[in-house]
């Protein structure tokens, strides 16, 4: 066995981070090698190990993404901080040669494009994934499919009050899906008149519209609903703990050395294991 693949994570301080730290610390074929969150946080200097599980692992928390380089050389990146740190650290992560997985929400087109043309630039690859579950990962998938014999579609996501992009990262990876199959969806039949601006929602590429809930008591849930002429298709995720993420962390952590380039999506991870193993 070759050695391990040494990780570093963004965004310790969060409740994806620490689920993924304590992920990788579980996996014999991945290293911690560093880990920061928030800068100036109270809990830099904290032991890793303590802070995701009570139990030492000799990694201390550090001020920043900076200061880990200076001293060793990872070979993955992986953030589950906000856009803006998200797409600095992916940045600074491409021009050390490490390979970034960004799992966050909320990067725009012009971030996006200009990470895929840095990784270009340095000839690696890495992944940015609106969503890591493999669940979710599939229910987009299976919409793609579905969109084939449907002509009229709408995405209601849900999340907690504390997400701060609306529509979620996965609602608008949705809506690219489903405009890639180059159809048109929901064409007017009436005249609609909003008594409340938004109240249809927000619409998309390729007319589709999506629908954005914030209440306490969510976590992650997304619907995709077609309708035709008496009947209807909902698919639809749920994502209750963290828990349901590090299937999908890890596998992209594990697939991105392999990359040449940067993808965006874990489908491209998924059908890249089911090449691998088939």
């Amino acid at each position: 066995m070759g050695s391990r693949i040494k990780v570093v994570i963004g965004g310790v301080n969060g409740r994806f981070g620490r689920a993924s730290a304590a992920a990788v610390l579980g996996d014999g074929d991945l290293e911690l090698v560093g880990a920061f969150g928030r800068e100036g946080a109270p809990y830099v200097g904290q032991d890793v190990g303590e802070l995701v599980s009570g139990k030492q692992a000799a990694i201390l928390v550090s001020s920043g993404f900076q200061d880990i380089l200076a001293r060793v050389k990872p070979d993955v990146y992986l953030d589950f901080s906000l856009a803006e740190p998200a797409f600095r650290h992916g940045k600074m992560a491409l021009e050390h040669g490490v390979r970034p997985v960004i799992a966050t929400s909320g990067l725009g087109d012009k971030e996006v494009n200009e990470l895929t043309d840095l990784a270009a630039q340095k000839k690696i690859g890495g992944l940015i994934a609106p969503n890591l579950s493999v669940g979710a990962v599939l229910m987009m998938e299976f919409a793609k499919q579905a969109a084939a014999m449907f002509n009229h579609v709408e995405i209601v996501e849900m999340h907690h009050t504390k997400k701060h992009d609306a529509p979620s990262g996965t609602a608008m990876h949705t809506v690219r899906k489903l405009a890639s199959t180059g159809k048109t969806f929901n064409a007017g039949q009436v005249e609609e008149q909003e008594l409340i601006p938004g109240a249809r929602g927000g619409q998309g590429a390729a007319g589709v519209r999506v629908h954005s809930v914030r209440l306490p008591g969510l976590i992650s849930h997304q619907e995709v609903i077609f309708g035709a002429d008496g009947e209807l298709l909902t698919l639809r995720h749920d994502g209750y703990n963290a828990s349901c993420y590090m299937k999908g962390t890890l596998l992209a952590v594990k697939a991105v050395p392999g990359l040449d380039r940067l993808v965006v999506g874990l489908e491209h991870i998924l059908n890249l294991n089911l090449q691998l193993v088939g």
